[in-house]
């Protein structure tokens, strides 16, 4: 059994919903199909659900008509008999009315999260009314009855490998079935969600509960890219590379994948493709244990970076001066991208400003503090290239009269990473691309 996830562009026009239907009924082993929200949609359910939080009423229930009107249009293209339409009909209303019952009552963050499932539960159920009018057999496989995460907002693997091999069982004759991306329960039972892209994190993690033989996700693009194709006017695809390589692309950047996703798949051993569903004959990206060759892969650059720098004489031989730091950013849940450190200054990096006041607050003790907002992070990655030398050349030869303000180097073999201020990124992916793969 494999798993194929399907994003929102894949989705968000009737005849690619068709085409996502014969592609997946003709496979020559059963398949999960995973679906996110139409795309548009989960924008327009963010929009509705802060108008909402804001008590702008109107200006939310005019939302919802839209957005509810573009369902209506979607169904008269998707399926043509009418007791496909009359179905399709029904699940639009009841998720509209749904949305409509919220507006008058009071908000709250746990009824955000139901907002923003409507655009999986849509997407799946409208599929499904088209499967059915095409006499494919199917089952719809919900979401909400397997997917989990815990009170740290952890997947529980093993809570999602038991129940979703019980529903599995329940219909050993059908090879198709078809789960919403994204969506899930939290430890309280309540509908919660994988955060932007989770649906990319819902697959891997669904590819590795049931041992699939692959996991597929589809979009726009054929496959990784070894640099930003709509920054840069060269690029090529990648044909192989590791989960390691692909993780540390994901994180630093490229769009294509969610960074969560790849652990689940390369814990157990899941073989992930990145697949074009506009041009379904092409190679794409096989992502796998090995890397396939030594040398750069790709180059990423990761947006809204926060540099903080604190600089302090005591530093000097402080015994337990980083943990201390590191404790601010523990307390307040914000991840820290780069760092580095010298006698006297720690500087690092976040992409969460969230809690910055309250941390730079708790930081001033430690020293004098230094902010630099509008920062990006390029990372330069591939299978060792921080173990070769003759990359390590190229690379710093490739990135001359762009101002660094970091570097990690050392930390992974598979990529050396620079902070710069974000005025140059266009500037610096251009040379790279230049530099490293001389396109």
């Amino acid at each position: 059994m494999k798993i194929m996830k399907f994003g929102g562009t894949s989705v968000g026009r009737p005849e690619r919903m068709q085409q996502i239907a014969s592609m997946v009924s003709t496979q020559g082993e059963p398949v999960i199909v995973v679906l996110s929200a139409l795309s548009g949609t989960t924008n327009a359910l963010v929009e509705i659900g802060g108008l909402m939080s804001k008590g702008e009423k109107s200006e939310a229930k005019a939302a919802i008509d839209k957005l509810e009107k573009h369902y209506q249009g979607f169904i008269k293209q998707l399926v043509k008999d009418k007791a496909s339409i009359d179905k399709a009909t029904a699940i639009i209303a009841e998720h509209f009315e749904f949305l409509n019952i919220i507006l008058k009552i009071s908000f709250s963050e746990s009824l955000s999260k139901d907002i923003l499932a409507q655009g999986e539960l849509l997407s799946t159920k409208l599929f499904s009314v088209y499967l059915e009018e095409q006499g494919i057999n199917h089952k719809l496989l919900p979401a909400l009855e397997f997917m989990s995460i815990n009170q740290f907002d952890e997947p529980q693997i093993g809570s999602i490998k038991i129940k979703l091999s019980q529903l599995l069982k329940k219909h050993k004759n059908t090879n198709l079935f078809v789960t919403q991306g994204y969506i899930c329960r939290n430890s309280r039972g309540e509908v919660d969600n994988l955060k932007r892209g989770g649906s990319d994190y819902s697959a891997s993690l669904i590819a590795a509960a049931i041992g699939a033989s692959c996991c597929e996700i589809w979009t726009d693009i054929d496959g990784m890219h070894n640099n930003d194709p709509r920054i840069v006017k060269k690029t090529k695809p990648i044909e192989q590379m590791s989960f390691d390589e692909a993780a540390e692309l994901a994180y630093f950047g490229a769009k294509i994948l969610h960074p969560a996703s790849i652990w689940p798949a390369q814990q157990y051993k899941v073989p992930v493709k990145l697949l074009n569903t506009m041009q379904p004959d092409a190679k794409g990206t096989l992502i796998t244990e090995k890397a396939g060759s030594v040398g750069v892969k790709a180059v990423a650059a990761k947006d809204n970076i926060i540099a903080i720098r604190i600089k302090s004489s005591r530093m000097l031989l402080a015994y337990g001066f980083l943990r201390k730091i590191f404790e601010v950013f523990e307390k307040y849940r914000t991840p820290i991208d780069m760092i580095t450190t010298s006698e006297v200054a720690v500087s690092l990096t976040i992409d969460e400003a969230t809690h910055l006041k309250e941390i730079l607050k708790e930081l001033e003790p430690f020293g004098a503090i230094e902010v630099d907002k509008d920062q990006v992070i390029i990372s330069v990655v591939g299978n060792e290239i921080a173990q070769t030398e003759a990359m390590v050349k190229k690379l710093f030869g490739s990135i001359m009269n762009v101002p660094v303000r970091m570097v990690s180097y050392g930390g992974s073999p598979h990529n050396i990473s620079l902070l710069i201020p974000a005025a140059y990124k266009t500037q610096i992916l251009q040379q790279l691309n230049k530099g490293m793969f001389g396109l």
